[in-house]
């Protein structure tokens, strides 16, 4: 048989045309699955990032390091350029999230400020790489937070603070009593005991002074 070069090729190529399919088809399947999981996390920031202190917002912070880490070709780690921004921005943001404690309180206002602007920096790197234009006057005036929500959060902090503190004995609950509670039917019960002894103490009483003086034997 005298096959040339050409038809070796054909063959070739009908062999591994199906394989090569296969593989592109869960390439492609991959690279959507990846690209889920990136939208899914900035989905969750974006609609929380009013309340950073949400599960829900936590929750998707933690995927950050996961989710872009970067894919696998051929055995090979690759990451792009934008993947590792988002990671850049993560991680001095976690490095502020995780400081602020022994500071005064006009350090810990500029270290909160300071927060603000690396979360900013964080969500505009994650909105750059899953392809949303948004600017950062959008990402920071964009969120809604009713009032009456942040009237609640201030409470539950300032109730939580106050129990921690009952608990450990720091500052103990003062009480001022102004009426003691009563139970009527408790109270006539109680009075009518009083007035059965009295009575029983008055009859034996009587019963004495009436008993005969004893003659001697």
């Amino acid at each position: 048989m005298n096959i040339e070069t050409k038809d070796w090729i054909m063959v070739l190529a009908t062999m591994l045309g199906p394989i090569l399919a296969v593989q592109a088809q869960k390439w492609i399947e991959g690279a959507r699955a990846q690209r889920g999981r990136k939208l899914q996390v900035f989905t969750q920031l974006m609609a929380t990032r009013a309340a950073r202190l949400s599960p829900e917002h936590v929750q998707a912070i933690n995927m950050i390091d996961l989710v872009f880490y970067g894919a696998f070709t051929f055995g090979m780690h690759r990451r792009t350029r934008k993947e590792q921004a988002i990671l850049d921005a993560w991680k001095e943001y976690h490095d502020n999230l995780c400081g602020g404690v022994d500071l005064s309180e006009i350090q810990q206002q500029a270290h909160f400020a300071q927060r603000n602007e690396l979360f900013l920096n964080l969500l505009y790197a994650i909105s750059q790489d899953v392809g949303f234009t948004f600017d950062r006057v959008q990402l920071k005036r964009g969120a809604y937070t009713p009032v009456a929500h942040e009237e609640i959060e201030a409470d539950q902090n300032a109730l939580r603070k106050v129990l921690l503190k009952a608990l450990s004995g720091d500052s103990p609950l003062s009480m001022n009593v102004l009426q003691m509670p009563s139970n009527p039917e408790l109270a006539e019960e109680y009075r009518r005991n009083i007035d059965r002894i009295a009575n029983a103490l008055e009859a034996n009483s009587n019963a004495m002074g009436k008993t005969p003086p004893c003659h001697p034997v």
